[in-house]
């Protein structure tokens, strides 16, 4: 394998993005969040019920002894069965959009409900229940409508909320013929139960400007955690393709994924390949070759990322690895050493096919690379380049030479403090490439 860049298709995210439409896996995610909400609601619910029903019993009751019929405890009673019927198909994801419609003006329902009551509980002429401060619970169930994220229901509630105030003040003006309890002298509305059609009139305008606004921002906020979305699932999708550290830097760079930009550092690159890999292919069924060379991957994938590398490429049967670059590493010669020493460890003895066991064959070298994003136009793929990646491919080629499993520069022996591992040397050996020998050795962990 000739080390070099492996494309990968990356759409211009940040270009393209409105146009995207939500794959159905985001959607059930959202709808996922979006029904845990409703749980929430229905605790608050249940949280409101239970102050409505501590202040009923505080407050001083006026129904004479004689009383047949007291509404409060009936409406706070049927409010509290709601509730609790609405958090059990809640938590069980039984809420469709008609039954949050209909949740919807059933809370605003039973709360006018309370309010008309209270002119029962003390006595006093309908007009007495339009001056409660339990309006404002009004705009708490308005509100907790945003917890779904859907202004649909947002503006359900308010409309049902403004509809029921304006049916409340017609039933004050129109149950007595005779004396409707109008009146326009706003110390006359403070001081006795008068109804003040210009105050009842802003109180419908605010539940409805309250209701628009949280509606509108609602969904600009709606608009956003799409394409929030959106973003956060083209950075994982786009970290299976490069690396994670390169992926995220992609995602928060004003410019994007553009290539012609790279990194110069120091690293170790480890260069991986199995032995005898053209004939196993030809032995296996297609089907059978690649769920091996997948779990053969997964297997080798995981020591190098423990160790603090990143993998580069994956081309046929060969991983290109780095340690430095793009994630640092101060020690990262003894990391890919060690990270060499485990991948020996994981798939030895394991049998990837029938009959069929891989041995993989590992080229360690460190040295200055250039990594970065190549291709063209929207291809692109990230990989490094340089004189001391060939190397480490020539390194892992030069196992069959000396039947070892790992071949290591001396560059990057020397960079490892002794006695972490055990070194034995190889020789200098002439290198395709280079014009200068290169002394090499085989490791082993160090005895304890």
């Amino acid at each position: 394998m000739t080390p070099g860049g492996i494309g990968a298709n990356l759409p211009s995210m940040r270009s393209n993005r409105r146009q995207l439409q939500l794959p159905e896996r985001l959607r059930r995610s959202i709808q996922d969040q979006q029904e845990r909400s409703e749980v929430l609601i229905s605790i608050i619910q249940l949280v409101i019920v239970t102050i409505f029903g501590l202040l009923y019993l505080l407050a001083p009751k006026t129904f004479g002894q004689d009383a047949d019929f007291a509404p409060v405890p009936w409406v706070l009673t049927l409010y509290l069965l709601f509730s609790l019927v609405r958090l059990r198909l809640a938590l069980l994801r039984r809420l469709p959009d008609w039954m949050l419609y209909l949740s919807a003006v059933a809370d605003i329902v039973l709360l006018l409900g309370l309010i008309w009551s209270f002119h029962l509980q003390y006595e006093q002429p309908p007009s007495f229940y339009l001056k409660a401060p339990t309006l404002l619970y009004l705009f708490i169930f308005i509100s907790i409508r945003a917890l779904h994220f859907d202004p649909r229901f947002v503006i359900a509630t308010g409309i049902s909320a403004a509809t029921g105030w304006i049916c409340m003040v017609l039933y004050v003006v129109l149950q007595d013929p005779v004396d409707n309890m109008v009146t326009r002298d706003y110390v006359e509305y403070m001081t006795s139960n008068s109804v003040l059609i210009g105050a009842e009139f802003d109180k419908v305008v605010s539940i409805l400007m309250v209701t628009g606004v949280l509606a509108l921002a609602l969904q600009r906020a709606r608009s956003l955690l799409f394409e929030s979305v959106i973003e956060g699932s083209a950075a994982r999708d786009l970290s299976r393709f490069v690396p994670q550290e390169v992926a995220r830097k992609v995602i928060h760079s004003e410019e994007g994924a553009i290539t012609g930009k790279g990194e110069v550092a120091d690293c170790s690159i480890l260069f991986t390949d199995i032995e005898g890999f053209t004939a196993i292919s030809e032995s296996l069924a297609p089907e059978a070759l690649i769920e091996a060379l997948n779990r053969y991957f997964e297997l080798v994938a995981k020591p190098i990322a423990d160790n603090g590398g990143v993998i580069s490429q994956f081309q046929g049967d060969a991983i290109l690895a780095t340690f430095n670059l793009p994630r640092p590493d101060a020690q990262h010669a003894a990391s890919a050493v060690r990270a060499a020493l485990e991948i020996q460890r994981v798939v030895d003895g394991i049998e990837f096919a029938d009959g069929v066991y891989f041995n993989t064959r590992v080229g360690i070298n460190t040295g200055r690379v250039v990594g970065g994003l190549v291709g063209s136009g929207d291809r692109v793929g990230y990989t490094v380049h340089g004189d001391n990646v060939n190397l480490a491919a020539r390194l892992e080629q030069l196992n069959k030479d000396y039947g070892t499993r790992i071949v290591v520069a001396d560059s990057t022996r020397e960079r490892i403090a002794p006695g972490l591992f055990e070194f034995r040397e190889l020789g200098d050996t002439s290198v395709r490439g280079l014009n200068r020998p290169v002394k090499v050795f085989t490791v082993t962990p160090a005895a304890n």
